[in-house]
């Protein structure tokens, strides 16, 4: 009997074997079910082609799925928004309505809504699959918006290449304005675009695309799937903005929200037609006791249909060029990962998973392999869950990466938590190695989510008030260089031992100064924080720009030497020293982590052969004090029939030598 692959690489998954090929079966029969063995699952994956409104050569129509529903109206201006019989929807069968209308009832940014009539009771909706959502200035409330261009937007660039190794710029559109105001598609393809070019970042991770009623939840509180949002502009300017990045090489992936949906009923889906099981489950069961959203079945086919469906819709429509999936945890266990400390292998096995969820991230990822063969998919996943990002082909679910979710969780507590003389070089190389082998993951020292109000960023929990008095290049303050020193250390780090990729949040490259905290009746609806600013980094009296430069040098030196194609090995990792030194790919990276101990002639092992310093964080291009030669040509000279190294590491400082070649 073949083994199966993932237990090949790790053995400790043998007892659970069974599960993990019931699980791969599962998957299987359920895209059989679909598909009928004759069909690919692309082809069946066509909601968006089917329901909302569409614009045919003689005459408008529309159609929904509502099951529960007794009557469905449109209702609009033409109604008085009010339901009338004459654009009542009729039922075709299957729960789907559908009406007809002439070409004249109808017109490009007309507004309209459904009513819907159930059993019980009537209240207005938006459609389930409605593309534009618009909502008014003075009542705040949201209606479903006719969008119908005279002129389809079309393309300019190919699509690049799936990268090797995505180093990841995380974006939010609205907030990427210096202003306090809601930026643009047009406006960050302008000016925000060419700056994470220059900085050299091969992907970007569009957040909040998907129509959210709440601003305030960064995208997360999603109520129309299919609508990029039109607070940041028209579906043309999102294409725009895509296309361009294509043009400059950049790959676009879409922080898509599958994992659950706001219970708003007006604008979402619960209780779309009177029913709480439409798209979720029932009850209790369907609601999410911390996110206060809803939670959807991945039994239902309905359920299923309508989410790949939308996977291929921002795929072809939009050219996205993947997905990082949010919320995998909450999807993949009935008690949503809360509170859980996943230690045992048995957790990932027992009663307390949502196997539905697991197949249906199965075929999610092999439907955007079908439609895209160069997409590529990431996990939002910190449970850990065996054979996460695995081949579908070898029993796993098939995305290309997992988060490293645990990594910033590192750094935050070792910041907090001990002084810098305790910070272990041993642990540091652990915690951020220690990643399941089989698996590319996506490495961070923090996100979006460290830099939420509430919480801090690196740079402000290493600098805290001084951020506001002490980044004049004009003076010197020893809590800003340690910031600054500590700061850079942490990104090499977290860079230089990923195992696959990287991700930044838009501006912690030059260490953004404020905490996010979006317009809410507690901030008396400021944007203030709301937003980035750019003129500090800009600044040349300041010192962000130093942290800016880093950051531009350490991805080049990434990508210009291949450094993530072989993996890390250790050479030093000295706790009463505090050195670190690792090999990877002709690169040696050598940390002295000691806050006051400087080392002259430190002794270390490198493969035989000369070297030069290609990244030097104490360089003052960095912000640093500029005490290493950079132009030294170190040779290895032999203890012991050894080849060694000795070097010059200041205290607080990373620098990475490269052997000739």
């Amino acid at each position: 009997m073949k083994t199966n692959p993932l237990i090949q690489i790790d053995p400790w998954l043998k007892p659970f074997g069974f599960i993990l090929k019931r699980r791969a079966e599962k998957a299987k029969l359920r895209e059989l079910e679909f598909t009928d063995g004759k069909k690919a699952l692309k082809e069946l994956a066509n909601n968006y082609l089917y329901y909302g409104l569409f614009k045919t050569d003689t005459h408008w129509i529309f159609r929904e799925k509502a099951p529960n529903a007794k009557q469905i109206f449109l209702m609009g201006d033409f109604s008085y928004w009010k339901p009338m019989e004459q654009y009542a929807l009729h039922p075709i069968g299957n729960g789907d309505w559908e009406i007809q209308l002439p070409h004249s009832f109808l017109q490009h940014g007309a507004l309209y809504k459904l009513w819907m009539v159930w059993n019980s009771g009537a209240d207005e909706r938006l459609p389930s699959h409605v593309r534009r959502v618009v909502q008014d200035e003075g009542t705040k409330l949201f209606s479903a918006q006719v969008w119908e261009p005279e002129k389809q937007y079309v393309w300019k660039n190919p699509q690049p290449q799936k990268p090797k190794n995505p180093i990841i710029y995380e974006a939010h559109i609205g907030m990427s304005s210096q202003e306090e105001e809601i930026n643009t598609y047009w406006r960050f393809k302008e000016y925000v675009l060419p700056r994470i070019k220059k900085l050299g970042y091969n992907t970007i991770q569009l957040m909040a695309i998907q129509e959210h009623p709440y601003y305030g939840s960064f995208g997360y509180q999603v109520a129309n799937f299919y609508a990029p949002s039109a607070r940041f502009g028209t579906p043309e300017e999102l294409m725009e903005l895509i296309d361009a990045a294509h043009g400059l090489g950049i790959a676009v992936i879409l922080d898509v929200v599958h994992s659950h949906a706001v219970s708003n009923v007006k604008e979402g889906l619960s209780l779309f037609d009177g029913s709480d099981s439409l798209y979720f489950h029932s009850g209790s069961k369907g609601y999410h006791p911390v996110w206060d959203s809803r939670c959807f079945n991945y039994g239902k086919n309905d359920t299923v249909l309508f989410l790949l469906s939308n996977l291929k819709y921002w795929l072809e429509l939009f050219k996205f060029d993947g997905f990082r999936f949010d919320g995998v945890t909450s999807m993949s266990y009935w008690n949503h990962g809360i509170g859980v400390d996943f230690l045992e292998y048995k957790q990932y096995f027992d009663t307390n998973v949502d196997e539905d969820a697991l197949v249906y991230l199965t075929l999610a990822n092999k439907l955007i392999k079908e439609v895209n063969g160069n997409a590529f998919t990431v996990a939002e996943d910190v449970s850990g869950m065996p054979g996460m990002a695995f081949p579908v082909a070898d029993g796993g679910m098939g995305f290309d990466f997992r988060m490293s979710m645990g990594i910033s969780d590192f750094w935050c507590k070792l910041i907090k938590e001990r002084p810098d003389e305790q910070w272990s070089p041993g642990e540091i190389f652990f915690r951020l190695t220690d990643k399941r082998k089989e698996e590319q993951t996506i490495s961070y020292a923090e996100s979006h989510d460290q830099a939420m109000v509430g919480d801090k960023t690196v740079i402000f929990r290493l600098i805290d008030k001084e951020m506001y008095t002490g980044m004049s290049d004009l003076c010197q303050n020893l809590m800003v260089d340690r910031g600054i020193a500590l700061h850079k250390l942490i990104r090499l780090l977290t860079l230089s031992l990923s195992q696959g990729g990287y991700l930044n949040f838009m501006g912690n490259e030059f260490g953004h100064p404020e905490w996010i905290d979006f317009p809410r009746e507690g901030n008396n609806w400021s944007l203030k924080y709301a937003r980035r600013q750019w003129n500090l980094v800009d600044d040349e009296e300041l010192k962000y720009k130093y942290l800016n430069a880093f950051d531009v040098a350490m991805i080049q030196l990434v990508q210009q030497y291949n450094i993530l194609d072989a993996p890390p090995h250790v050479i030093v990792q000295d706790n009463e020293t505090q050195v670190l030194a690792y090999l990877r790919n002709n690169a040696v990276f050598v940390y002295n982590l000691s806050p006051t101990k400087s080392y002259t002639d430190y002794e270390l092992y490198a493969p035989d052969g000369e070297y030069k310093i290609v990244l030097n964080s104490d360089s003052k291009e960095f912000g640093g004090f500029g005490n290493i030669d950079e132009s030294f040509t170190y040779k290895t000279f032999l203890t012991n029939g050894t080849p060694h190294l000795r070097l010059y590491l200041p205290a607080r400082t990373g620098v990475v030598i490269l052997r000739c070649i």
